[in-house]
């Protein structure tokens, strides 16, 4: 039984859908002004990873994140930059949809834009005003947050210490706690037509309004950061809610904000929104640069590759503080070199390829071998450790750890039966059932999906040149020039590069 922390209850609790079989995740995505950060793929890979796990398990999942497309912060960058905010939506949104595929988020079934979607939004804010919840002034309407007698039940604030949009609209509503649903145009910004006037949506409502439309008026899984819970998620419950008069959704998932290695908060500073409220919003004393992963993350892959951040990220419990820091994107790598290592010697050992082995798409297509050897035992006890670890509020932290045991197991296997020498049949079978469980369970992380250049050796020309260097340290040491041959193996492993003397002849590997 998967059980979920429920932000909602603050405890877990069993995870049953609101129909059988199925499961709706939505995920509010960023405000699309400016270039990704690290810190914006923190959602998207955890909940890719929780899409898989539970599509594992045999559910059919739905997951949706959307794209704000029209806000202040893209108004305000319009006009720094003197270019359509439409243009600046579209570049950044292309910014954003890169650096996800890089990082093997592909899971993602819808991307609903605001700017897409303004009838669903105008018809949301009219259905409030007709039961009572919303009031128009002037162009602008706000919910009227002592209206609802639940309101602030998900982030534990009452309607008096909530705090809404201040400024000019201020004197129009009547309380301070109200928040805007739809804005009144002012001059040279976007605009759509409603029933009020000129105007643009507010926040909270854009993600009532999508989520309604493609998931229905109840869903299993809302997620996004902490940050979130207060304004945005209780202003969106309290909307919905009362406009639907049920729960708009059954778990309230929240995972923990990014912070900078030595510093407190979260990376990229403050929040995009305006209306965050200062004593739930973490910041940062000093935002990361760029090239430390607050902005040009594109870079930041560049250097790192896809799969090493993700790991670094599905390392740590989705509900946790995730310290950034480049000495622990260097340690993910470092740990990620035992899995590389491994592929290599299962080629070696079976002359298979770990990439070629098809994953199984479901829990229940994994069949249990009827080998009852302590090898194959041992196995099954670290698949069951991973998927105890997953079932438990999908504890990608605990599942990574059983990949290691995994690993060991398994080079253990390899060394005492002393397969490099020698691997019968028998042993082959044996392994390839071992590595082929491996290959099952890194695919609902979504790691290993394709060979690492850097690991695999599969540039050209780093092959050949390390070639060069193995026949040239093989020459050496046929002359008995072993001070050459050392100074060749002890040079490349000053550049990370690891010379091995095997049966079958001398090989290499980074690490």
């Amino acid at each position: 039984m998967i059980r979920v922390y429920n932000t909602l209850s603050k405890q877990k609790e069993d995870f049953q859908p609101l129909e059988e079989g199925k499961v709706g995740i939505y995920l509010c995505g960023p405000t699309v002004y400016d270039k990704s950060h690290i810190g914006h793929m923190v959602g998207p890979i955890i909940f890719d990873t929780i899409k898989r796990y539970l599509t594992y398990s045999g559910y059919e999942v739905t997951l949706v994140v959307n794209i704000t497309d029209v806000d202040d912060k893209l108004i305000m960058k319009s006009r720094e930059r003197g270019i359509p905010m439409d243009a600046i939506a579209e570049e950044m949104t292309d910014d954003y949809l890169s650096n996800l595929a890089s990082l093997g988020v592909d899971q993602i079934d819808h991307m609903p834009k605001a700017t897409e979607s303004m009838g669903e939004i105008i018809q949301f804010t009219q259905d409030l005003i007709d039961k009572g919840f919303a009031y128009a002034v002037d162009g602008d309407v706000f919910f009227d947050v002592n209206a609802d007698q639940d309101y602030g039940k998900l982030s534990n604030r009452t309607a008096a210490a909530a705090q809404g949009e201040g400024g000019e609209a201020a004197s129009r509503k009547k309380s301070a706690s109200d928040f805007a649903l739809w804005k009144s145009a002012k001059d040279d910004e976007p605009s759509w037509d409603s029933p009020w006037g000129k105007g643009r949506p507010g926040w909270h409502i854009e993600c009532s309004a999508m989520s309604r439309r493609i998931l229905g008026e109840s869903f299993e899984i809302h997620g996004g950061g902490l940050d979130l819970v207060f304004p945005h998620h209780e202003n969106e419950l309290a909307q919905s809610e009362c406009c639907h008069g049920k729960p708009l959704v059954k778990y309230w998932m929240h995972n923990g904000l990014m912070r900078a290695g030595g510093a407190s908060g979260k990376v990229g500073g403050r929040s995009d929104r305006q209306d965050d409220d200062s004593e739930t919003q973490a910041t940062v004393e000093t935002k990361i640069s760029r090239s430390k992963g607050a902005g040009g993350l594109a870079d930041l892959i560049e250097t790192h590759g896809g799969e090493r951040i993700r790991f670094f990220l599905l390392r740590t419990h989705y509900r946790s503080t995730i310290v950034f820091s480049e000495e622990g994107l260097q340690e993910a790598g470092t740990a990620l070199e035992s899995f590389y290592r491994l592929f290599e010697r299962y080629k070696r050992l079976t002359g298979n390829c770990f990439y070629d082995l098809t994953p199984a798409p479901l829990r229940e297509d994994h069949s249990e071998s009827n080998n009852d050897s302590e090898f194959v035992q041992q196995i099954n006890a670290h698949r069951q450790s991973y998927l105890n670890h997953m079932d438990d509020d999908f504890n990608t932290g605990g599942a990574t750890s059983d990949l290691f045991d995994l690993v060991r197991t398994i080079n253990r296997f390899a060394d005492q039966n002393d397969l490099e020498q020698s691997c019968s049949d028998e042993q082959q079978v044996a392994l390839t059932a071992a590595v082929k469980t491996l290959r099952n369970l890194s695919a609902i992380l979504g790691i290993f999906s394709a060979p690492s250049v850097d690991s695999a050796g599969s540039d050209e020309l780093t092959g050949q040149l390390m070639e060069l260097m193995i026949a040239l340290r093989a020459e050496a040491r046929a002359n008995k020039n072993f001070e050459i041959a050392d100074r060749i193996r002890d040079g490349l492993s000053e550049l990370g590069i690891t010379i091995e003397d095997r049966k079958d002849g001398t090989g290499w590997r980074v690490g």
